[in-house]
């Protein structure tokens, strides 16, 4: 697939290309494809003929954490480091 086109990554804050984003995950895509790409094709439908079951489900099928649970991890995995640092 020729790749011309270039959009802002949300994850980035730069200009990232569809090949960029199809190996962001290593054999996997970046879970957020579908969603930055649909407005350009049909991403989905691409992706599903591409992927094994096993990749979609890997990239695809776990429901995303909301924002404020990723936060709280975040600060409570930076409390444990800071007092087994000292």
């Amino acid at each position: 697939m020729s790749d011309p086109l270039e959009i802002r990554c949300p994850k980035l804050g730069g200009e990232v290309s569809l090949v960029y984003c199809l190996r962001e995950g290593g054999d996997i895509p970046c879970p957020r494809t579908i969603l930055c790409w649909q407005p350009y094709f049909d991403v989905e439908t691409h992706l599903r003929a591409k992927l094994t079951e096993e990749q979609w489900d890997r990239c695809f099928g776990k429901t995303p954490k909301e924002k404020i649970v990723s936060l709280v991890e975040l600060i409570e995995a930076a409390k444990k480091r800071q007092q087994t640092d000292g």
